[in-house]
C-alpha cells in the first residue's frame, strides 16, 4: 500500500470517530513543539513535532536520503516569518510556510512550502515551492529530540539551526532592519494623532541611533511641537550638544528639568537630565 492510500485511511478513520474521541488528548510519541523569536522587528515561529532517536539509525534509513521529509513527525513542519528577509541570499516573502528538506549525506535541500497546514510531506506538491536553498550538514553532539532553533542573533541577521543525532544544518537568515523599521515608522507617523508627541520622539531616538540626523531633528521637533516634556527636551538637549551648540544644550537641559518637575516625571528621568547637564556642563563627550 503506498504513502497516499495509508494517509488517506487515516483520514477516514479519524472522520469515523465520534466527536468526544476527537476531542480527546493523548500523549504523542514526538511531542509537539513551538519556537518564537523576535530579531530586529521580524517575529519567526516554527511549530513543529520532534521525534526522538530512540536507538534508532536515523540518516539514511529512518530519514531517507534524497526524499522529501517534513522535517519532524506528524503534521508538516510550519515557518512564519512576518517581514520579508533573505534566506542563503534568496528572497522570501513574509508569510507562512510548511518547512520540508531533503537530506543528504553531503547537502541538504532545504524547501519553503506554500501550502502550509499538510500533513506530513505526503501531499507534499512541489508546484507549491516558494524557495528552495541548499545547506551542508555538519557534525554536532548528539541530540536525541529533534530540536529547531535561531541562533548567532543580531539585529539583522539569524542563523536557522536543524539539531538531530548527530547532525546540524545550519541556514542564514538575513534582514534589512533598518529599511523595515523606517517603513513601520512612516506608516506609524501618518497614522499618528495630531495630539501624540510620543510616536515621532521614538521615530527620531531610531533615527538618531542609526545616524539618519535630518530625520531625528524633523521627527523630534514634530514631536516638541506638539508637547513639551522632559523625555523630548532631553533629547534636544542631547541633539545640540552633539552638533557642538553647547549653550543651547544645557538652556534646553535646563528647560527638560523645569518640565520633569512640572510634570511629575520619574526619578530616573530626573537623574538622567541631572547626568546628562552636567555632562554638558563639563565637556564630556558623550
Amino acid at each position: 500500500m503506498n504513502k497516499t492510500s495509508l494517509v488517506t485511511l487515516a483520514v477516514a478513520a479519524l472522520c469515523a470517530l465520534p466527536a468526544s474521541a476527537q476531542d480527546m488528548k493523548t500523549p504523542r510519541p514526538s511531542p509537539k513543539g513551538t519556537v518564537m523569536q523576535t530579531v530586529g522587528i521580524t517575529d519567526f515561529t516554527v511549530v513543529y513535532s520532534r521525534p526522538g532517536v530512540k536507538g534508532r539509525e536515523i540518516w539514511g534509513k529512518l530519514v531517507p536520503f534524497g526524499e522529501v521529509w517534513r522535517t519532524g513527525a506528524n503534521e508538516a513542519t510550519i515557518f512564519e516569518t512576518s517581514t520579508d528577509m533573505n534566506v542563503a541570499g534568496k528572497p522570501l516573502p513574509k508569510g507562512k510556510y510548511s518547512l520540508h528538506t531533503i537530506p543528504g549525506k553531503d547537502e541538504w535541500t532545504v524547501i519553503f512550502n506554500s501550502v502550509a497546514d499538510q500533513w506530513g510531506s505526503y501531499s507534499y506538491d512541489k508546484a507549491k515551492d516558494v524557495l528552495r536553498v541548499m545547506a551542508k550538514p555538519m557534525s554536532n553532539a548528539m541530540t536525541e529530540n529533534l530540536t529547531i532553533s535561531f541562533a548567532n542573533l543580531t539585529q539583522d541577521s539569524a542563523d536557522l539551526l536543524i539539531d538531530w543525532e548527530k547532525v546540524r544544518v545550519s541556514v542564514p537568515i538575513k534582514l534589512d532592519t533598518v529599511k523595515l523599521t523606517m517603513a513601520e515608522i512612516e506608516r506609524s507617523l501618518a497614522a499618528a494623532k495630531a495630539d501624540d508627541w510620543r510616536t515621532p520622539m521614538l521615530a527620531a531616538r531610531f533615527a538618531t541611533d542609526n545616524k539618519m540626523t535630518e530625520k531625528a531633528e524633523e521627527w523630534l521637533n514634530r514631536s516638541l511641537k506638539v508637547k513639551e516634556t522632559p523625555g523630548n527636551l532631553y533629547d534636544k538637549a542631547k541633539m545640540q550638544y552633539a552638533e557642538g551648540k553647547k549653550d543651547a544644550a544645557l538652556a534646553t537641559a535646563k528647560k527638560a528639568a523645569e518640565a520633569g518637575k512640572a510634570q511629575n516625571a520619574s526619578a530616573g528621568m530626573m537623574e538622567a537630565i541631572e547626568t546628562l547637564s552636567k555632562d554638558i556642563a563639563a565637556g564630556k563627550k558623550m
